[in-house]
């Protein structure tokens, strides 16, 4: 699937509140739906690049032979997923970003339809 048909299956995802599809070399969104007033995609986009890039020096300097598969965050009223994209497939520097509901969501099912949908990605 191309990226609008990948952006618009997470935002079926039930809870979704956005999505965007991030280059975190250059923090720039190929693509993003959702959001609103209260949820910026780009600027949500381009700060959780620095989540990605902070983790993946952690992971350097401790020397692991591993990759990041998702990264989660948690606030009281929403759950922020982000999905590295597997290297070498499409990329060595995407990432998925779904924003959801707290309440709405659940966060298994979340993570498995993000699976997936990188599964079914073309970029």
């Amino acid at each position: 699937m191309n990226i609008e048909t990948a952006l618009k299956e997470a935002m079926n995802i039930t809870g979704a509140v956005g999505v965007a599809l991030v280059d975190y070399d250059s923090g720039m969104s190929l693509g993003s739906i959702g959001g609103g007033d209260w949820l910026n995609l780009e600027i949500a986009a381009a700060g959780n690049t620095e989540v990605v890039r902070s983790k993946q020096r952690v992971i350097s300097a401790l020397n692991l032979n591993d990759e990041i598969e998702d990264i989660l965050i948690t606030l009281h009223r929403q759950y922020h997923l982000i999905r590295l994209l597997s290297q070498g497939k499409r990329g060595d520097s995407l990432f998925l970003y779904l924003v959801l509901d707290r309440e709405r969501a659940n966060l298994a099912l979340a993570r498995h339809t993000l699976r997936a949908i990188e599964n079914d990605l073309s970029v």
